[in-house]
């Protein structure tokens, strides 16, 4: 495995800060995390012609033909400029899963839409009980002739309330065991029936309750295999987790910058915080960490790339950069003291997305579990 980045990922990464440092400084940032959207159009279709959206999904689509790795360093950046939006849930949690599970109908109905900014996907699998597991999915998916009726209720929907379709985990049939009879869809977000309320979130982000109500939807509109989706959810969420790494990568990594400037800057007995042995010793750990969760990420994401088998990487990755994500975070606040839980001051940003991240697509007490069931200690 060589992470060294090539000429064309270095252009990739130097292009995407360049333009986040430009077109999102803080303020703007907070604009969008307090808009009622959560997102600027125009600058949605500014990334869209970049070639962001299309990245890495093929030529024929509309796409760039670029891999996952590729698209891991591009998530970096926009968790080093803590970029709120759709992207995340358009990419990877819509994109992805269409090129690896559609018909070439699906796929050449829907990916150059995402391609050219014009069509936001979201994922729809979360239930009142927050749990990644199958025995959690309630949401019944009942057959009517040729199509499906959804009734159910959805948490925390990232941008649901802007999305133009979903992905929506359903039940299609109950079976002994929970993994059996699931069965993912695609809905128009704007089918009669559905309705859908902004939940208020430490991130700022758009987390949506979505709700059900007798939702007609085209048998056509099954993504992959009926009744056998389990594995396909599963998948979507490793790879889903990875890609939240990233984005906290970036993170904790512009954390740390500013945190080792404000220490050079920063006087306290005619003598820069930073030449006190424990704010260095401080600023080593969240070196460590930042180092740790990026190279336990990059693992993860050239294995996707590679389609190499992942589960114990992606889970080492989620639960380490989670945690270590938590411990950079805590040291910057005790650098930067009382100004650093200020509204006005960058890190209280950096703050609340880590800890969103943290959570998302499973804690690290989740992720554990799977290393321990990789390693053959759980059945």
């Amino acid at each position: 495995m060589n992470l060294t980045l090539s000429e064309e990922q270095e252009m990739i990464k130097k292009a995407a800060r360049d333009f986040l440092t430009d077109k999102c400084p803080k303020e703007v940032i907070k604009e969008m995390e307090e808009s009622e959207k959560g997102y600027s159009a125009e600058l949605w279709q500014e990334m869209s012609q970049l070639g962001w959206t299309g990245l890495a999904f093929p030529e024929k689509y509309g796409g760039s033909s670029m891999d996952f790795f590729d698209l891991s360093i591009l998530l970096e950046e926009m968790g080093r400029a803590c970029l709120p939006g759709p992207f995340f849930p358009t990419v990877v949690l819509g994109a992805l899963p269409i090129l690896d599970l559609g018909s070439e109908e699906q796929k050449r109905e829907y990916l150059p839409k995402i391609a050219s900014g014009k069509a936001i996907f979201t994922l729809a699998l979360i239930e009142p009980g927050a749990r990644y597991d199958a025995a959690s999915i309630a949401v019944k998916a009942s057959p009517d002739n040729n199509d499906y009726v959804i009734n159910g209720t959805k948490m925390f929907v990232p941008d649901a309330h802007i999305a133009d379709y979903l992905l929506c985990v359903a039940r299609t049939k109950e079976q002994a065991e929970p993994e059996d009879g699931i069965t993912i869809f695609l809905v128009d977000a704007k089918s009669p029936g559905i309705s859908h309320t902004v939940l208020k979130t430490i991130a700022g982000d758009k987390l949506c309750e979505v709700v059900f109500d007798h939702v007609r939807v085209p048998g056509a509109n099954v993504l992959g295999r009926l009744d056998e989706g389990w594995k396909d959810v599963q998948k979507v969420i490793e790879r889903a987790a990875v890609a939240k790494c990233c984005e906290m990568v970036g993170n904790i990594q512009r954390v740390l910058e500013i945190t080792v400037d404000y220490a050079k800057e920063r006087k306290q007995f005619g003598h820069p915080i930073g030449s006190f042995q424990i704010i260095q010793h401080y600023c080593a750990d969240m070196a460590t960490d930042v180092d740790g969760a990026r190279f336990s990420t990059c693992q993860a994401a050239w294995m996707l790339s590679e389609g190499l088998p992942c589960a114990k990487e992606a889970a080492v990755a989620k639960a380490w950069t989670g945690e270590a994500s938590q411990r950079v975070i805590a040291l910057a606040h005790q650098i930067h003291g009382a100004i650093g839980v200020t509204m006005e001051h960058d890190l209280q940003l950096y703050t609340r997305r880590a800890k969103a991240g943290e959570l998302s697509f499973g804690d690290g007490n989740f992720y554990r579990e799977i290393v321990a069931r990789e390693m053959g200690l759980t059945s």
